[in-house]
């Protein structure tokens, strides 16, 4: 069992970014993983990820490292769908599970949620990859993080960014956690911090191990509010691994907790769903 940590915001947000070189994605930047390879070794990888990965040629090594150093496909998915469906995070409590790169937990920023929470299971990604990706997002060019339109408009970010002075009011509304689904459940749920439940849930290729379904089921129960939405992006069918979106939702519709809803289904390539999920007795 992998125990839950809470992962402090630094006071000096240039050490978050040192050695860190940034590249873009759908005008998000995000940490270039090659540099974090070769410069992320010792304290800064006390779970020894990087080098595992790399050893076993692998971007997945159950309950040793769950492939949050990777960006994959779904998570673009799911923030096409967030324009599509024109998604509402204002004033929402948000929490990107199983986050990686943390660029779903980003787009919620962006779009004005209150608070967003930000959980992987490896600490060497929250710290190398999620924390420094947030903070680029939040202080890029000394800009404020405004809306999409206004971010669009302006300059591309350089690849080094500039030194950047005090803690933009943005990242007053994260918290970062590390550990297995359970533990960090327990440590929010146990907090002396108030914890309400959160309105929206995100989460991308989480279900590739059917092993896995009791955990993130449970999990998606004790932290979900109410009348709260999860919002899962998969293939629908892991090779090797088993796990698949109607898998997934066979197992839901066992439990008989939540509905769901298959919103949108991408064809190109390997098939994969966009499903929503909320408690039954929700309005």
């Amino acid at each position: 069992v992998k125990a839950a940590k809470e992962h402090s915001i630094p006071q000096d947000l240039n050490k978050v970014l040192e050695n860190k070189v940034m590249e873009t994605v759908l005008d998000l930047l995000y940490v270039k993983l090659s540099v974090v390879e070769m410069t992320c070794s010792g304290d800064a990888d006390s779970e020894g990820i990087v080098s595992k990965s790399i050893s076993a040629h692998s971007d997945l090594i159950p309950g040793v490292y769950e492939g949050g150093l990777k960006i994959w496909e779904c998570t673009f998915d799911l923030m096409d769908y967030f324009s599509e469906a024109e998604i509402e995070f204002t004033n929402k409590t948000v929490l990107d599970l199983g986050c990686g790169a943390g660029l779903l937990g980003i787009v919620a920023l962006q779009g004005e949620a209150a608070r967003v929470h930000f959980q992987d299971y490896n600490s060497t990604v929250i710290d190398e990859i999620t924390l420094p990706n947030v903070v680029a997002n939040c202080i890029s060019e000394g800009r404020r993080m405004g809306s999409g339109k206004d971010r669009k408009a302006s300059k591309p970010p350089s690849k080094r960014l500039r030194k950047t002075e005090g803690s933009p009011d943005v990242l007053n509304r994260c918290r970062f956690f590390s550990g297995e689904w359970s533990q960090v459940s327990q440590l929010l749920l146990n907090s002396n911090k108030p914890c309400s439940k959160y309105d929206i849930i995100l989460t991308s290729e989480t279900i590739y191990n059917p092993d896995y379904y009791s955990a993130l089921h449970d999990t998606l129960a004790q932290l979900l509010d109410r009348n709260g939405r999860v919002y899962l992006a998969s293939k629908v069918h892991y090779f090797g691994v088993g796990g698949g979106i109607y898998l997934f939702e066979k197992f839901i519709e066992d439990r008989n907790v939540f509905r769901t809803s298959m919103v949108k289904t991408i064809d190109q390539g390997l098939q994969r769903c966009i499903m929503e999920i909320t408690f039954k007795n929700s309005c």
